[in-house]
Formats: C-alpha cells, structure tokens, sequence
C-alpha cells in the first residue's frame, strides 16, 4: 500500500492549521515546532508563526505548564518528582515548571498519594510484609513520588483512622 504523500504548506497557509491546533488543547513550544516541519516549513518561518501565536496567546509556556500539571496531579495522580521530569523533557523552562508546580495543593497532593498507595496495596499479592513495602514503595518512587511522603504514608496505612475532635 502506498503512503499518502505529505502535503506541505506555505507559511500563510500553515498559520491556520496550527492555530487550530492550539486552540484545541494547550500546545507547548516544542510540540507546534515540530508540527510545522513537518508541514515543511524552515526554522525561520516556524519561529516567525510561533512568535504571533505567543503574542495573540494562542501559545503559552505557563499556561501549558498549568494545565499539565493540573491534570497529571488530578487525573493520572503523579507525584511532583515525575510532572516536573516530564515538563523538563518537553522543554518547558524552569520558571514555567515553577509557576505549574503552584497549581498543586499540598493537603490533596498527600491524600492523592494515601488514595493511590490505599488501591495498589489492595491490588498487591505479594504476602512477605518486608518485599510488599518495598513493591509499594517502588510503584510510588515510579509515579513521582518523594521518598519521605511516601514513608509517611507507608507508616500510616493499615493504622486506624484517629478520631477527630
């Protein structure tokens, strides 16, 4: 079977397309980059597009690194360690990391962790007390994580909730 050909467009034709694709879901640098190569556009033209999508703000470092951060925190219920790795990965400056990490409350943060170790230890099969801690505390340290929270909650579970007053 033979690959469709790509099609490839002028600047002026492109700027739709990737407006479009902005507005659909937040886009970071990195990502409409590449999109507009592959739409065949040089460096230069990319760069031009990409500096009036940031200027009409239909792309935005900060926003993006919100967004993200609030659904991998809320949705997929990462640690803080693996949300900041991935934004680092998608070429997100440290300032934008910074300003998405604040989107994340510490109270909800530690009961994200408490309700995920609660699931996956009653998922886990392992018997032997001392390999079942350490299969837990691999699965958290992969999810991002810190190793002090982590403990914290590991002490925690199976205790007896404290009555409040």
């Amino acid at each position: 079977m033979e690959q469709p050909k790509k099609k490839f467009y002028t600047p002026s034709e492109a700027l739709p397309k990737i407006a479009a694709f902005c507005a659909y879901q937040e886009r970071n640098q990195k990502e409409v980059e590449a999109k507009l190569r592959e739409y065949g556009l040089n460096e230069d033209e990319a760069g031009e597009i990409i500096i009036r999508l940031s200027r009409e703000k239909l792309l935005d470092e900060e926003r993006y690194a919100k967004a993200f951060v609030r659904g991998k925190y809320r949705i997929k219920k990462w640690g803080r360690r693996r949300i900041t790795q991935e934004l680092k990965q998608k070429g997100i400056s440290d300032y934008c990391v910074k300003a998405g990490m604040k989107e994340i409350d510490g109270d909800e943060y530690y009961q994200n962790l408490i309700d995920v170790l609660e699931k996956r230890n009653r998922m886990e099969k392992e018997g032997n007390q001392r390999l079942r801690r350490q299969k837990l505390t691999l699965f958290m340290t992969v999810k991002g994580y810190e190793n002090d929270l982590i403990k914290m909650a590991l002490d925690d579970l199976g205790k007896e909730p404290e009555a409040e007053d």
